[in-house]
């Protein structure tokens, strides 16, 4: 027989205790694994953005932007575009049998292949052969002139002008001395021509060269300059400067459509003493990019909203063109009459970064977004302006961008997907934004982007690079200022050298009222073609009407 032993109830409670606690214990494991594997899946993804910008591509370009996304069964042939189509066609100049050279294009000056503009000063250098000027000259006649060129540099560009002015006085009359008086300047009393005062300005905002380089080179030319003085004329430069770009600001204002974003940048001390001593504070600049195609840039010490409210001071009405920061939504939930747009490359670098955790699917809505910009591509070819290009994007992209939002909500209820996964942070963008996001389509002049903005407001992060702070947020202020009206000649194909040079002699005689000529966008219609030179250049009446050179000694 089998002896039957029965438990007893106290045992059978203390098993039940033991497996309960376990199933705790378990659970509690499971939750610390799932939450170290999200910490880990959020610490590689951070990871691969630190390598990508240190070591990665800056392109956002994918090779999979096509009409269809390819197989890799595909042939390499079958992937590439077809170009056979409206496209001009490059005639390529054969290679020529014997000569060991490929035949060069119709545009090239000369057989050194150096190309140049009508403004690039050229010396000429007559060589005489020296058959030419021994006893036999005679028996040698010139056939033809044989023409190469060479870049050259000089050490150094700069010029000591000597002004010799006569004292005279009247015979027999009042013995009273005449001074001949000195060309007018710029500045008063500084020894600083306008030649010189463009030519600082344009190395250290346009060429990024900052002062102490700048003075470097003045003491290698053997010129004595301090430093603080180079610092006093850029700052008196830019202080006439600012009532034009007061003006430029004022038009870009009324601008229909505005363009607007942030950078940062290190301007000031945050303290003299103590644990600051020695550190910067953190500053922004604001740039405004208008419809006339001129921007400006504002600076402020804060990334709140209250710079927006104090730039546009309630004079702009109309689309107000941005990135996903939300200053920009809070401000225009609070006015009327200004609509807001917000990017859709911004919307795309969130499903860019999450490209490695969800190919597909990541890849799937980068493909969507970039059937948009084809169709952008098809309206500029096809130069479609205002109610075209408005019935284009209806007829076009909006059955791309209303299939995109819903796609973006299937792939949100998804239940895998967890808070923090960068998929989850790209759905939640774009849904979250989904209204400023359509905007374009119904307002032409719109863009579907700030890459125009963008482009204008690189000279910042490109001087961060190389003078890496402002010394005071006044001079972070006066970098605004000159930035503004460089990037605005770039824009309006002007060059910058010229347009200082010009403006900075004529501001000190134009009518306040009509400041606004002086802008790069009206000044490049009323003065680019016959600008004020310097008296260093060839081109200044003064030159052309005087026989003997003004050049400088240096005693």
């Amino acid at each position: 027989m089998i002896s039957m032993r029965s438990t007893s109830p106290a045992t059978a409670l203390c098993a039940s205790s033991d497996a309960t606690d376990l199933a705790q214990q378990n659970a509690l494991l499971r939750e610390q694994l799932a939450l170290q594997a999200e910490t880990i899946a959020k610490l590689e993804h951070q990871l691969d953005w630190f390598k990508k910008q240190l070591f990665g591509l800056k392109s956002e370009k994918q090779v999979f932007d096509l009409p269809q996304q390819a197989s890799l069964l595909q042939s390499e042939q079958a992937m590439r575009p077809d170009t056979s189509v409206d496209e001009p066609k490059r005639t390529i100049q054969a290679y020529q049998r014997g000569t060991g050279k490929k035949q060069r294009d119709d545009d090239c000056l000369n057989d050194t292949g150096l190309r140049f503009s009508a403004d690039v000063p050229v010396e000429v250098i007559e060589q005489q052969p020296p058959e030419l000027s021994g006893p036999d000259a005679d028996l040698y006649d010139i056939i033809a002139i044989k023409t190469t060129y060479r870049l050259a540099q000089r050490a150094s560009s700069y010029v000591v002008l000597k002004f010799e002015r006569p004292v005279i006085r009247r015979k027999g009359c009042n013995p009273k001395l005449i001074t001949t008086p000195a060309p007018l300047n710029v500045l008063d009393n500084s020894l600083a021509d306008v030649s010189l005062l463009a030519g600082v300005l344009v190395d250290k905002f346009q060429f990024h060269l900052p002062l102490y380089r700048q003075h470097q080179r003045l003491m290698q030319a053997g010129i004595t300059v301090s430093r603080s003085t180079l610092t006093n004329l850029v700052k008196r430069s830019i202080d006439l400067l600012k009532p034009i770009v007061d003006a430029q600001t004022d038009n870009v204002l009324r601008s229909r459509v505005l363009a607007m974003d942030e950078t940062p940048i290190k301007a000031g001390h945050q303290g003299r003493t103590g644990s600051q001593k020695g550190k910067m504070k953190s500053g922004w600049f604001w740039p405004l990019y208008g419809d006339a195609d001129e921007v400006v840039f504002t600076y402020a010490s804060s990334r709140g909203r209250l710079h927006i409210e104090t730039v546009l001071k309630d004079q702009f009405n109309g689309t107000l063109l941005s990135d996903g920061y939300s200053a920009y939504a809070r401000y225009v939930e609070t006015q009327q009459g200004v609509t807001h747009a917000q990017c859709w490359v911004h919307a795309r670098r969130y499903f860019i970064d999450a490209q490695k955790a969800h190919p597909e699917r990541a890849t799937d809505a980068l493909q969507q977004i970039a059937q948009i910009y084809r169709n952008e591509e098809v309206i500029q070819t096809q130069g479609l302006t205002d109610e075209k290009k408005r019935q284009y994007r209806l007829d076009h992209s909006k059955p791309v961008v209303d299939h995109f939002f819903t796609w973006c909500e299937e792939q949100l209820d998804n239940p895998q997907l967890v808070p923090s996964d960068p998929l989850t942070k790209a759905l939640n963008y774009v849904l979250g934004r989904t209204a400023s996001l359509k905007v374009f389509l119904k307002d032409p002049q719109v863009q579907p982007d700030t890459n125009h903005l963008e482009r204008a407001l690189r000279p910042i992060p490109m001087g961060r690079k190389n003078w890496m702070f402002c010394w005071t947020e006044l001079g972070a202020e006066h970098l605004g200022l000159i930035q503004s009206l460089i990037s605005t000649c770039k824009l309006h194909e002007v060059n910058p050298y010229t347009y200082l040079v010009d403006v900075l002699q004529r501001i000190g005689r134009h009518p306040a009222k009509d400041v606004v000529d002086l802008t790069p966008r009206v000044w490049k219609t009323r003065f680019a073609d016959a600008p004020l030179r310097a008296l260093i250049d060839p081109r200044h009446p003064y030159r052309q009407n005087t026989a003997t050179e003004v050049y400088a000694h240096a005693h």
